[in-house]
């Protein structure tokens, strides 16, 4: 750091902080130091000495972490055993070991290498996913970081090579690597601030200090002989307690939160820290909040399992009766087969021991029948999740162009749950928002300024005019003027007053002028308050006040820009920095801060040069979330002393005074029109003061201030209390926090399509409901049920300490918690409105009792009941107990989707973890299944890709069992036929052939290629993705139906055929078929049947399926061909048998185009009455589309896409029904009226 930097950080923060920087005497020798016994207390770090914590017992883990499934050692066992949970795969694993024994019908290699084939093709795509895992690992672990090398010496070293007890220095905007103690930092008095938002998603910077002892400890040299000892708690997922001591110097020290800097927080506003590493990798609180990476399997894949089983049990019945039926005639038949030689057989055919050869023979017979179960299903849904992953991952439409970053399927396993989602579990800091504050409006005097328009109120004006358009085209011609100069639907005409047609809480049919964002977190716009204008308002003085508020309350630090004379400003949190731009551009220009003062340049139009004035510091009452305030005590140059003070509304106005309410009216009906347009609201307030009364106050805020012990805070908020009272109201900010593009959209399809949305955030729940109105999940009129344990907190606060009174205190907050859940889903159930709407909102303290056994199944009823859920103040540990809270309660699919650290709890624990790939570490998205880099990505990855997969999977798994069953049954009838010998109608050949080339690609591309309908027909018709979650195609009616389109198809095909070649002439020469023209015409015909089911079940067309369903028929007979040319001793019994025998013949031909024709009859025809009599929401839109009604009637189109919403309470479509109703009506009427006139 230079010279220069570090005169400016010669600030002693300790001085003007009121409430986080005091440093009481906390010496051994005073009782303040911890009591560290029993267990829980074992940690011991020797400080910059991590030679000695490589050896035993000190020896801790390294700071190397890993996300993955598998290792070296561990990756084939578990692998193996991830393949063989699937039941089929155990089943072909014994039938592979049976067919090297000589009761086997089929060669070795005809069972093992499908089987080798199936199992080493998967294993092979989870080494390649846990491999990505890896590389990103990698690049954390391998990232830099600044450490003691000896001697004062520092040098760089890998984060992954960091020991317990390293000293490392951290630069600013630098990630912890891992959990430190702060020994000192860039400022004298050892401050810092931290950015914790990838750990609780809060965006305020949180300060940090160091002890008064290691202060010295400011440069690289003042390490070389440094020693201390920490003695403290072992590791464990908690992120704000910490408990410890501190030996250094011959002296102990004790420890707690605020000097613990944790791992992946970040720098913020300091040139630099030195810390002593605590804990490392897995040991860091951040990594203790996540759970290893789980082994998620989807539920089509589950239940295919189930469907196994029957199958399973199919195969042992038919292998019953034929074992059975093989004894029967072993015992009373083959003793007068004399060409059998019944004397002179073994075991396997000996009449006088029918119940062993009968047994042989069910062993023959499992294995025979085994095509009943599809061993090329896993394999192929493996390819085609693969190729799925692929196209998600190369959809331009989810490509981000900011970062460049790509939508990415980190695992394919789990590509179908995404269309069968029913609650989405969202972090709300970098996931719903950017982080990025933007000061739009304000009200000052009773006046609102500001004319440009949120993201939210041009979001639901755009909406309302497409649905009066498509409601109404009649109406929607109607001209309308509104009081702005934009007209929004470009119309010229009759005037209609605006105030006739202003719609209640502020969201009206009028757009402001177009947005800029010329200046960061700056776009307001109205000349009356720009340019100096302000002073010609008739409250030029309130304004100005107003502004100079807006550049003295504050804790920020003014960094020159040299190439433009300007200022950065390192603030607390985006606000402060919104708040700082505003000042600036209003004329107001905060450019410096010493210990006691601070500097504004003024400009004015009457004066060609800024003035600059110090206003003096006297206190500072910084904000934190149980104030819901800040204020600052100043005398400005004129000797004048004031209280400038700003926060939550409801803060502020139960402490104004008599006279300081005349604009209280007016500034509330404006704060309800921010919070309606998804602004966050402050409100500004001021007080005189009295040199007299300052005087006096101040005393006991000093006495305050500087008192040791529990009661300090207590004492501290009566005085602050004392001060902040009798203010004077000016007016109040509205800031946006800006969403994430698309968010609202987003959402408002989302919730079109059916999906719940909780949001679960560390951050205060203010922030929180500011966004859920931003956002949409709350709105006017719904009703918030708020569960805390405000009400009891009272009780917890007694002066005595008694366990008693501790106890029946924690029993009485459960019973008020559980009599609030009770009293909730009272009224929700006695609610009679049918479109009354809930919302949840609840804090992390509250979820604690509520997560609790007794008490989670009441919470998730309650929750379930309501529109929307917001929990805040969440640690990341509740984050995952509440979405396994909601996957195992309510039994269907949940999705996680986060940015930060703090979110890999609940991506890891939900069935689908989706991670943002933003600005802000990778965690989240190395513990993530899907990662997308904005969250209205997720509209697409649901909507359109969750879709398509889950409908591709279910199809497929449907056709695959059906193709097996028709095919394995034949074998069944032909062994029945033929004495249940254990003979194959079949060539071996066949058999193998059939699953993995001549039925594998057609299935295949119906898994990657099938569309019912388009990418945006699902957009424009998001019920569509209702299919998903009910099941519409994986129910148990359709997988029943399917089998017993196999069966019949099975019955058609062997039966018919035998019908047709049993006595007829199949050569010229009046000869017969034999066995071996009877079995290749059966399954020519099982060839031709299953491939043209496929092409019937395909909605979706292109050049690839029309070549593998007619190019896999083609290969049937190109195979035969050439197998029939190859030598007698390969080919056997179909040597020229196309040549020779079946082409020649036309009954071949003929009952080849019958039997198939037979066999796809049932399906055509419930199909055709399906679409004609009870067509699913799919085949209206095929029908729409294919005869372009689209295009040629747009009203219908219009009406089919209305009705295409799923019933929901929340977003901006119902957000604006109510609205555009009462728009409606009264235009309609002000249009009757205009029309009675004209006609007059």
């Amino acid at each position: 750091m230079t010279r220069r930097a570090r005169i400016r950080e010669k600030l002693r923060w300790s001085n003007i902080y009121t409430f986080s920087c005091i440093r009481p005497n906390v010496l051994e020798s005073e009782g303040g130091a911890h009591s560290l016994q029993g267990e829980g207390f074992s940690r011991i770090v020797h400080c910059n000495q991590p030679r000695v914590h490589r050896k035993k017992p000190l020896k801790y883990p390294s700071n190397y972490i890993s996300t993955t499934k598998y290792n070296i050692i561990t990756f084939l066992p578990k692998a193996i055993f991830e393949q063989f949970r699937r039941v089929a795969n155990l089943y072909f694993l014994l039938a592979a070991s049976l067919s090297l024994t000589p009761i086997t019908p089929f060669t070795p290699v005809s069972m093992i290498a499908p089987l080798a084939f199936v199992v080493g093709l998967s294993m092979a795509k989870e080494a390649l996913e846990d491999w990505r895992r890896f590389i990103q690992d990698m690049k954390v672990n391998s990232r830099k970081v600044c450490i003691h090398k000896g001697d004062g010496m520092f040098g760089y070293k890998q984060w992954q090579k960091i020991r317990v007890g390293d000293v490392v220095k951290v630069e600013k905007d630098q990630f912890f690597p891992a959990d430190l103690l702060l020994l000192s930092s860039s400022y004298e008095d050892g401050i810092c601030y931290v950015e914790t938002m990838n750990l609780d998603g809060e965006t305020n910077l949180k300060i940090k200090r160091s002890l008064e002892v290691t202060l010295p400890l400011g440069d690289d040299e003042d390490f070389k002989d440094f020693r201390g000892t920490i003695k403290c708690e072992d590791p464990n997922p908690n992120l704000y307690t910490f408990v410890g001591n501190f030996e250094y110097d011959r002296q102990i020290f004790a420890l707690d939160p605020s000097q613990i800097l944790l791992r992946d927080s970040k720098l913020r506003n300091t040139g630099y820290v030195y810390g002593v590493v605590i804990f490392t990798g897995h040991d860091s609180k951040v990594m203790q909040n996540s759970t290893k990476s789980p082994s998620k399997r989807c539920r089509i894949e589950k239940k295919m399992d189930y469907i196994i089983y029957i199958l399973f049990t199919l195969l042992v019945l038919i292998s019953l009766i034929s074992s059975i039926g093989f004894a029967v005639k072993t015992k009373f038949q083959m003793p007068d087969w004399w060409y059998l030689q019944p004397k002179h057989t073994d075991d396997l055919y000996n009449p006088k021991r029918p119940a062993v050869s009968g047994f042989f023979h069910m062993v023959t017979a499992l294995i025979l029948y085994g095509y009943l179960i599809p061993i090329s299903l896993y394999v192929s849904i493996e390819v085609v999740k693969v190729l799925q992953a692929m196209f998600i991952n190369q959809d331009i439409q989810m490509y981000d162009e900011e970062t460049g970053n790509p939508a990415l399927a980190r695992t394919s396993n789990l590509n179908d749950e995404l269309g069968q989602v029913d609650t989405i579990l969202s972090d709300k800091t970098g996931t719903l928002t950017c982080n990025q504050m933007d000061f739009l409006k304000c009200s000052i005097a009773g006046v609102s300024y500001g004319v440009v328009s949120s993201e939210v109120e041009i979001a639901a004006v755009k909406l309302m005019a497409g649905d009066l358009n498509e409601q109404n085209p009649d109406i929607s011609n109607v001209p309308v003027q509104t009081s702005s100069t934009h007209d929004f639907w470009g119309n010229n005409g009759t005037n209609i007053e605006a105030s006739e047609i202003e719609l209640e809480a502020g969201i009206t049919p009028k757009i402001g002028k177009s947005r800029k964002h010329l200046i960061k977190g700056f776009s307001f716009e109205d000349d009356r308050l720009m340019d100096g204008n302000w002073c010609n308002e008739p409250n030029a003085k309130v304004i100005l006040l107003f502004f100079r508020i807006l550049a003295l309350c504050h804790t920020a630090i003014p960094e020159p820009k040299e190439e433009t004379g300007g200022f950065n400003y390192e603030a607390e949190s985006p606000d402060e920095g919104a708040f700082l731009a505003a000042a600036r551009e209003f004329g107001f220009e905060f450019c410096k801060r010493t210990q006691t003062s601070v500097f504004i340049r003024e400009r004015y139009p009457s004066s060609g040069h800024p003035i600059e004035r110090e206003f003096k510091v006297l206190n500072l009452l910084e904000f934190s979330s149980k104030r819901k305030r800040m204020s600052v005590i100043v005398r400005d140059e004129g000797g004048q002393i004031l209280l400038l003070c700003k926060g939550a509304d409801s803060i502020i106005f139960e402490r104004l005074a008599k006279n300081g309410r005349v604009y209280e009216e007016d500034t509330t009906r404006h704060l309800n029109e921010y919070g309606e347009a998804g602004l966050r609201t402050l409100v500004l307030a001021y007080r005189k003061l009295d040199e007299s009364e300052y005087s006096a106050w101040n005393s006991e805020f000093f006495k305050a201030k500087t008192t040791i012990g529990p009661e300090r805070d207590a004492l501290l908020e009566r005085v602050a209390d004392l001060m902040e009272k009798d203010l004077i109201l000016i007016g109040a900010t509205a800031v946006e926090d800006k969403l994430q593009k698309g968010v609202p959209q987003c959402i408002d399809k989302l919730a079109q399509a059916g999906l719940k949305i909780w949001v679960l955030t560390g951050d205060k729940m203010e922030t929180a409901i500011n966004i859920g109105f931003a956002c949409s999940l709350l709105r006017q009129g719904m009703k918030q049920i708020v569960i805390s344990t405000a009400n009891v907190d009272a009780l917890a606060s007694v002066p005595e300490k008694t366990l008693l009174l501790c106890l029946m205190t924690d029993q009485a907050v459960r019973e008020n918690i559980l009599m609030q859940i009770t009293n909730a889903s009272q009224m929700i159930k006695l609610e009679k409105d049918p479109h009354a709407a809930f919302a949840l909102i609840i804090d992390g303290k509250t979820l604690s009792y509520a997560l609790e056994d007794d008490m989670k199944l009441q919470f998730l009823g309650l929750a379930v009941d309501c529109a929307s859920v917001i929990c805040c103040r969440v640690s990341p540990r509740q984050k995952a107990l509440v979405t396994r809270l909601v996957k195992e309660g309510t039994g269907k699919t949940t999705l996680a989707i986060g940015d930060g650290a703090n979110d890999v709890g609940m991506i890891q624990e939900a069935d689908i973890g989706v991670g943002i790939s933003g600005v802000e570490g990778m965690q989240a998205v190395m513990a993530s299944d899907f990662s997308i880099a904005q969250f209205r990505f997720l509209e697409r990855l649901l909507v359109v890709h969750g879709h398509w997969c889950y409908k591709r999977i279910a199809q497929m798994v449907c056709y695959f069992f059906y193709k097996n069953i028709a095919f394995g049954l034949t074998l069944f009838y032909f062994e029945a036929f033929t004495g249940f010998s254990g003979q194959s109608v079949y060539d071996d050949r066949y058999m193998l052939l059939f699953n993995v080339i001549l039925t594998s690609l057609p299935v295949i591309s119906l898994g990657v290629f099938e569309q019912d309908v388009s990418s945006e027909v699902c957009l424009q018709f998001p019920a569509l993705y209702q299919q998903g979650p009910r099941n519409l195609f994986f129910d148990w009616y359709r997988i029943i139906g399917w089998m017993a389109n196999g069966l019949y198809a099975s019955l058609i095909i062997f039966f018919l055929n035998l019908i047709i070649f049993y006595d007829q002439a199949f050569r010229s020469g009046g000869q017969t078929a034999d066995m071996a023209a009877v079995g290749t015409t059966m399954f020519t015909c099982i060839i031709w049947a299953v491939n043209c089911q496929m092409a019937l079940t395909m909605s979706h067309f292109t050049w690839i399926q029309h070549l593998f369903v007619w190019g896999s028929i083609g290969t049937w007979y190109i195979f035969l061909l050439l197998y029939g040319m190859s030598s007698p001793i390969l080919s056997g019994n179909a040597f020229r048998i196309l040549v020779e025998a079946l082409a020649p013949a036309p009954i071949f031909w003929s009952a080849t185009l019958l039997i198939t024709a037979a066999c796809n009859l049932p399906y055509l025809t419930h199909i055709s009455f399906q679409r004609s009599f009870n067509p699913m929401d799919h085949h209206v839109i095929q029908e729409i589309k294919y005869y372009r009604k689209d295009v040629e009637d747009q009203r219908m189109w219009t009406r089919e896409r209305s009705k295409a919403r799923q019933e929901t309470k929340i977003g901006f479509t119902v957000r604006v029904e109510a609205k555009i109703r009462q728009f409606r009506g009264r235009l309609t009427k002000k249009y009757s009226t205009l029309s009675v006139q004209t006609g007059s």
